[in-house]
């Protein structure tokens, strides 16, 4: 009978075990009520773990049901987010986004979704190819020339200013063009209105190939920078378990896209080039030339978010005060990694 009895013992204890190890990275699937999430994004390549994650069944395995919403720049999908029209911003940050948060907006930047990172591609600094030929060569040679970007005080112009500041100009050196959307300043740049411009991949990539493009230089070359980020809208940030859930499947993702980009496996990086192409709607080849950086576990670059406020303070586009820590909230993704 003891000898029965010490072996049900070990047989529990083994059972015990087997379940309590590490689920951190494991999908949760079961783990609340299905939710249903609405996601503004843009159909670029930095948006690869999402189209992952979506197009693998990573949300659905955590209970998530993906919405996905179509924008065609960054600002409206933070407008969208901030009044929670939609749950869920992928998108870069903008001085908008900042100013909606300084004004009391409870927006929560949660995650990576791209940053400029040297020696990876992903934002460029294109001339047009006329402009190009004809000694646009270089950010120093920029002095005068027009600049296409989508709008006042997005990711476009602080990156066309910290780029001329680099080199000891500024924007006062240049006319800036906006443009309202991405697809207005790619045309603009083939008809010659505007000498340059910086664009996302997969339309770098693109631009080139079509011959309307030349390339000046990547902009993670020239500074490093947390060009767009996952956000949350006030009342998804009040979803904690569905948020969590959100990072779990979002992180998982990311780990696949960094494994793929770094593995010496052309079967795993074809992968995942594949539904990158689905999503942007853009020739595999041109993917494939061009993958961005994006963090393997979804991790901000916390310290150039300051950075940035404080450029767009001190530029005159921020109206309020604000610090980093009033907008970055990293507890979603801590849960996620289960630390």
């Amino acid at each position: 009978m003891k000898k029965f009895i010490a072996l049900l013992l070990a047989l529990f204890t083994a059972l015990a075990a087997a379940g309590c190890g590490n689920t951190a990275d494991k999908p949760s699937a079961g783990a609340g009520e299905p939710v249903k999430v609405s996601l503004g994004m843009l159909r670029l390549t930095s948006s690869a773990p999402l189209f992952l994650a979506m197009d693998k069944g990573y949300f659905k395995e955590e209970g998530i049901e993906i919405d996905p919403q179509w924008f065609d720049a960054a600002q409206p999908i933070a407008v969208a987010a901030a009044s929670s029209r939609i749950d869920v911003g992928a998108t870069g940050i903008t001085a908008g986004l900042y100013n909606m948060a300084a004004k009391g907006q409870k927006l929560r930047i949660v995650a990576d979704k791209g940053r400029e990172e040297k020696g990876y591609p992903s934002s460029a600094l294109l001339a047009g190819t006329d402009a190009y030929n004809a000694g646009l060569r270089s950010i120093e040679s920029l002095r005068g020339k027009r600049i296409g970007i989508t709008q006042k005080g997005s990711t476009y112009e602080y990156m066309a200013g910290r780029l001329l500041e680099s080199k000891g100009l500024s924007l006062d050196d240049v006319t800036l063009v906006p443009l309202g959307k991405l697809s207005a300043v790619m045309a603009a740049l083939q008809s010659g209105q505007i000498d340059a411009c910086i664009l996302n991949e997969p339309n770098v990539t693109k631009a080139q190939s079509e011959d309307y493009g030349r390339l000046i230089t990547q902009v993670g070359d020239v500074i490093p920078y947390q060009t767009s980020a996952i956000f949350y809208s006030p009342a998804f940030a009040e979803q904690t378990e569905a948020g969590v859930r959100f990072m779990k499947a979002y992180r998982r993702a990311c780990e696949d896209y960094y494994d793929a980009l770094t593995a010496q496996d052309p079967a795993a990086r074809d992968e995942v080039v594949q539904i990158i192409a689905g999503y942007v709607q853009s020739p595999e080849a041109d993917i494939r030339a061009a993958l961005p950086y994006i963090d393997r576990e979804g991790a901000l670059l916390t310290d150039d978010i300051q950075t940035q406020i404080d450029w767009y303070t001190s530029h005159g586009l921020m109206d309020g005060t604000l610090q980093a820590d009033d907008i970055v909230d990293s507890s979603f993704l801590t849960a996620a990694a289960g630390h």
